[in-house]
């Protein structure tokens, strides 16, 4: 009876062993990949070629990095102005796109949108310039860019707060000014000062989500005639940079220091920021993806480094992060399963002991 009882002990005892090895052993997926004096800014999920694409601050190239940190490379675009590099990048699946905001470094503010076949060869498809003359020759012109389903694409303009939008043909206009942009004075003294509209994303149900960086304002616009409103939310934001929304809704706004994890009841009239992951702000983050299985990632390009100019690296990173509160909900989902299973067990235990009782019984 006893063996028996030790028996039990010991397989429940694997069984709770080998559903805690689950909740703890998965550790967050960290690609390190080598390029020299890249400088991405920005880092987009292919979800049919199944890796990740990111640019760079120094050169016109666009790369792809696998998840097990393998670089290839996509495009080399030297026909391009001198001095010319690709920001913000996306991937517009249902077009077979790469789209890639091109960067001018002598002249900020006269900048363009890219795209590219993403099968090989990668072929141009169109480069359409987007100058600004409200901007200073100086001024940061085109940053980030987000693609809906038609195939249009929507760019933020940092220097004048205002958003492109350049059609499937290549075809650009203006699609918001609003003087919502610029009813909250910017942050002095900051990195991001001069830094005004930034990351974009597209939802489904017909808006934009934009984040503007010297305020710390999320934004929501309509992306048919360009009406903004602010979204009311239950914290400041820091800085915030590159923006992604997950399937379930969730929109994740990176910054240098931090990402935030934001939720909306409402359709992003208001958000709540349910949970935020500090970063290293050394390798100074600056974009956010969504990865397979809805795996979130954000991109380590050191950009500060690479804006100075004369720094040398070959080194960069896309680093898996994870909510903790969404962590540890998972989690206690995973010892409930456990608890039934040790019930199930026990009782599947009492049931053969008495059947075992029962015909020892019946041969006495």
């Amino acid at each position: 009876m006893s063996l028996t009882i030790t028996k039990s002990i010991l397989i429940v005892t694997a069984i709770f062993s080998f559903f805690q090895a689950l909740v703890s052993a998965s550790s967050p997926h960290v690609i390190n990949f080598r390029s020299p004096n890249l400088y991405p800014e920005s880092v987009a999920w292919d979800p049919i070629a199944q890796h990740f694409i990111v640019g760079s601050l120094r050169h016109p190239t666009l790369l792809a990095i696998s998840d097990a940190g393998v670089v290839n490379t996509l495009i080399n675009d030297q026909s391009l102005p001198d001095n010319s590099s690709f920001l913000g990048v996306t991937v517009d699946v249902f077009h077979h796109r790469l789209l890639a905001v091109v960067y001018n470094r002598s002249d900020p503010s006269n900048c363009a949108l890219a795209a590219y076949d993403s099968r090989a060869p990668h072929t141009r498809l169109f480069l359409t310039t987007l100058h600004d003359p409200a901007s200073s020759p100086t001024a940061a012109g085109a940053n980030d860019v987000t693609v809906d389903f038609s195939g249009n694409a929507f760019l933020t303009n940092s220097a004048s707060n205002l958003i492109w939008k350049v059609d499937r043909d290549g075809k650009a206009s203006v699609l918001s000014k609003s003087k919502v942009f610029n009813k909250t004075a910017a942050v002095p003294d900051m990195l991001h000062s001069s830094c005004g509209l930034n990351g974009i994303a597209y939802c489904t149900k017909g808006y934009l989500l934009v984040a503007q960086s010297n305020t710390g304002n999320l934004y929501k616009v309509d992306d048919e005639d360009g009406t903004a409103r602010k979204i009311r939310l239950n914290q400041e934001l820091t800085a915030p940079d590159g923006i992604a929304l997950r399937r379930d809704g969730v929109l994740l706004v990176v910054s240098q220091h931090k990402l935030y994890f934001i939720k909306s009841d409402d359709s992003w009239s208001e958000g709540v920021v349910y949970d935020e992951t500090a970063l290293d702000s050394e390798s100074f983050a600056t974009s956010v993806t969504v990865g397979a299985e809805d795996r979130v990632y954000v991109l380590y390009g050191h950009l500060k480094e690479g804006i100075l100019g004369n720094s040398q690296r070959d080194q960069f990173s896309i680093l898996e992060v994870r909510s903790e509160d969404e962590s540890a909900g998972e989690a206690v989902w995973v010892y409930v399963l456990i608890g039934f299973g040790l019930i199930y067990f026990l009782i599947w235990r009492f049931q053969m002991r008495q059947l075992f009782t029962n015909m020892n019984k019946k041969i006495a």
